[in-house]
């Protein structure tokens, strides 16, 4: 038996499950639909194997509850990384996803920084109700 580790690298991406602020809900096999055919390109491109765990939770934030997919990233033995091809991989992943699933704004939470992608200042109007 074979053991392999690697440089703990990891990242947590949130995204929200409505398309913008129209109340309209992204299924989450659409998700995964698209996250293994931009796996397959991202693959035979640049031959990089990205694994991706998704966990639904939800966003509590003044008057919005959304649900929302969290995508986990690691480092994975099997295809290793650097930190910049990693960090470079995730953002351009967080780039697609909220182009492909009109997202204003997408959180990554990295081992060493938190960072918010943000298309606009724009702001649910659920979170401001009183």
């Amino acid at each position: 038996m074979k053991r392999a580790s690697v440089q703990p690298f990891s990242v947590t991406i949130t995204m929200g499950l409505e398309y913008g602020y129209t109340r309209k809900l992204i299924d989450k096999q659409e998700v995964v639909s698209w996250l293994q055919e931009y796996q397959a390109r991202l693959f035979k491109e640049k031959g990089i194997g990205l694994s991706i765990r998704l966990s639904p939770s939800e966003i509590v934030f003044g008057g919005q509850v959304e649900p929302h997919l969290r995508l986990g990233l690691i480092n994975y033995p099997k295809f290793p990384m650097s930190e910049a091809l990693f960090k470079t991989t995730s953002d351009a992943l967080v780039r697609e996803l909220m182009q492909a699933f009109n997202q204003n704004r997408m959180v990554v939470e990295y081992w060493d920084e938190t960072v918010m992608f943000e298309n606009s200042p724009e702001i649910d109007p659920r979170i401001m109700k009183e």
